[in-house]
């Protein structure tokens, strides 16, 4: 790991949480079909009919059919009512796919099933994330939830745990702090907020910063900071003082689907420090 003065660019780590399986939420059939609701909290369809499974994996929307199935062709249209796609069914193929990737309409999806120019069954689904902040920390308070590196390394990082209770993917395309941590991500500190080129996250294994990270449906990952935000640099940010400070700051996640923010707010405290990068920081939620 290396660090890039004097904007302190440090790469960082970003890891998806071990063990994470590949939610699927597959909508109800019209032609009926068993229902339930698995441990992750996502709901599962299966029908006896020409469509026995409908599912989100990851990132791609995939369409089983019965050994039985007479249809050629599979349509997948949008909330909005417009085709997202078609595919072709080849003979004795017994399943399709549709790549929704992380820029897609979230709402209700229909999958159509076609014999010719006949509609042969038909089946809707939700495709919607909800993403949530579970943790965030500092590598200096608790290196244990770190990548492994040198204390110095990851002492001016964090790390945010995120979690999708959703029945879609989304994505996280950056990571900012803003308001009174050491090293903001505003024109205070790295000033990389409004450049759509950077996005603070670090992926360990190309020891690089990535422009984004997948959260699958029913998954929950753990990203790191790529730029310091808790690293003292003169002139910039808060540094310590010899009585103790307090303040506040805006953590915020940005997610391509409906382009939407994910904030939270954390209080700071700056124990006193006659070194102006030397005090104690303690977080909390606002």
């Amino acid at each position: 790991m290396t660090r890039n003065h004097p904007h302190i660019s440090r790469r960082n780590a970003l890891r998806t949480v071990a063990g994470a399986a590949l939610a699927s939420v597959a909508g109800c059939l019209n032609d009926g079909g068993s229902s339930g609701t698995p441990s992750d909290g996502t709901a599962t369809t299966n029908s006896q009919g020409p469509l026995t499974r409908v599912a989100v994996e990851g990132t791609t929307l995939v369409v089983e059919l019965s050994a039985e199935a007479d249809v050629d062709q599979v349509n997948l249209i949008q909330p909005n009512g417009e085709l997202f796609g078609k595919r072709d069914v080849a003979a004795g193929a017994q399943q399709v796919s549709f790549e929704i990737g992380t820029a897609y309409q979230p709402g209700e999806y229909r999958v159509v099933a076609l014999k010719g120019e006949e509609s042969v069954v038909e089946t809707s689904l939700p495709i919607q994330p909800s993403l949530s902040i579970v943790e965030m920390g500092i590598g200096r308070n608790q290196p244990e939830k770190m990548w492994d590196g040198s204390s110095d390394e990851i002492a001016e990082e964090a790390f945010v745990t995120v979690e999708n209770r959703g029945s879609g993917p989304d994505a996280i395309t950056k990571l900012l702090f803003l308001g009174d941590v050491p090293y903001p991500s505003d024109e205070g500190g790295t000033n990389y907020a409004n450049n759509e080129d950077v996005s603070g996250i670090y992926d360990p294994q190309s020891d690089s910063e990535v422009s984004e990270v997948i959260v699958a449906a029913g998954d929950q990952v753990t990203i790191y900071s790529s730029r310091s935000p808790f690293a003292f640099v003169p002139g910039s940010g808060t540094s310590c003082k010899d009585e103790q400070q307090s303040g506040e700051f805006e953590l915020i996640l940005e997610t391509p689907v409906e382009e939407a923010q994910l904030i939270k707010n954390y209080n700071i405290q700056y124990s006193a420090s006659t070194e102006a990068d030397n005090c104690e920081i303690t977080i909390s939620e606002s």
